[in-house]
């Protein structure tokens, strides 16, 4: 069965996977207000709403919680949010953000449904605006409800959208998505890599259906180590 790429899976890797040489693209509003060194501490985002059924989590002292998921991601000392944002940038005004990199959206959307989905949380090693000769690496936490894939059942099935939408941004799989344990939670694991002048980016994404909603871990990193050092962040509290 085919899905079409739904909206939050085209924000998803589109939003990571097109740099600019090595650093991440924003938009021009996004540029002016950051600072080119990143901050020593980690703020806690202004609360938000997901949508129905699920809530958005929040950051506390570099640690990520949704009590929803039952979910903690670790987020590094230093790296920056960026989750307002990204979340702005889909919403404002209902017109793509053809320069940040979002992919247009289907006449049909509506910006103001829920169902549209969100990014729970966004989180680079730097600021988007700040130059460097390395990988910016990231974390990336969206969740889109799953009525808006006719037919989907597995989370397997959510990677057929996100491929395409990655293989159609430059990167390569892999492997087939496989099922991976973290603790009593089963996910799908899908792994992808680009190479970006003379670096390499390994962008690694984990799904799972949950309370109506398929939900994704994306990590980026310029090695298979920092990848999986920073999926390691991830545990679950139960099934």
């Amino acid at each position: 069965m085919g899905f079409r790429c739904g909206r939050m899976a085209a924000l998803l890797l589109i939003s990571l996977g097109l740099v600019r040489g090595l650093s991440w693209c924003q938009t021009p509003a996004a540029s002016e207000s950051s600072s080119s060194n990143s901050p020593k501490h980690i703020k806690k985002p202004a609360p938000a709403s997901s949508g129905p059924g699920i809530d958005a989590g929040s950051v506390t002292n570099g640690l990520y919680r949704n009590k929803t998921l039952s979910m903690s991601v670790k987020i590094p000392d230093g790296w920056v949010l960026r989750t307002e944002e990204m979340n702005a940038r889909d919403e404002d005004s209902g017109q793509p953000a053809r320069d940040a990199g979002a992919a247009p959206k289907s006449p049909t959307a509506d910006a103001n449904d829920a169902r549209a989905g969100k990014v729970l949380l966004a989180a680079f090693s730097r600021p988007p605006a700040a130059h460097g000769e390395d990988v910016n690496s990231s974390i990336l936490i969206a969740a889109e409800s799953v009525s808006a894939y006719p037919g989907l059942k597995e989370a397997g099935q959510y990677f057929e959208p996100l491929t395409e939408v990655a293989t159609a941004q430059g990167f390569i799989v892999d492997e087939e998505p496989y099922e991976i344990a973290l603790g009593e939670k089963v996910l799908v694991r899908g792994d992808f890599h680009k190479d970006v002048a003379s670096r390499v980016m390994r962008q690694s994404t984990l799904a799972f259906l949950s309370h109506g909603y398929a939900v994704s871990i994306t990590v980026i990193g310029g090695t298979d180590d920092e990848v999986e050092e920073l999926l390691d962040g991830v545990e679950f509290q139960g099934k």
